[in-house]
């Protein structure tokens, strides 16, 4: 099994033509899930699943957590979109990767993250930092 980061393919062709709204007070509800290292997430992955997704701890339940998206703004000519960090407490979790989904649009995917390696936290706070909204570093950008 793999994980391997991307902005999925098919979230590329959805914002030309039915839209995924990142207004961080009236657009749509994303949420992010943790996956342990036996999923297989790629650019290919069109929706969140369950399958391979840690199980439910402390504060983390299945389907993961909403995100606070950030208004998407530009830098140059990259438009780009960023998200407030999440924690997960109290949570004893080991994660390899996540999907960032549209749990307003079918749960549709928008991004693969690989976190590199398996990250855990043992009855205690698993956090996903995002990294500096930025033309070259956020999580979300088109250029």
């Amino acid at each position: 099994m793999a994980i391997t980061q991307a902005v999925c393919t098919s979230f590329k062709q959805e914002i030309l033509v039915e839209g995924h709204d990142f207004t961080a007070t009236t657009g749509d509800t994303f949420k992010i899930a943790l996956y342990s290292s036996s999923a297989t997430l790629s650019a290919s992955t069109t929706a969140y699943s369950s399958s391979n997704e840690v199980s439910a701890s402390g504060t983390y339940t299945a389907g993961g957590g909403s995100l606070t998206s950030v208004t998407p703004t530009t830098s140059g000519t990259t438009a780009l979109c960023d998200f407030s960090d999440i924690s997960f407490t109290s949570a004893t979790i080991t994660a390899r990767g996540a999907v960032i989904y549209n749990s307003s649009n079918s749960n549709k995917a928008v991004c693969v993250l690989d976190f590199g390696g398996d990250k855990t936290s043992t009855s205690g706070t698993f956090t996903i930092q995002f990294p500096a909204a930025d033309a070259s570093n956020a999580i979300i950008r088109l250029a």
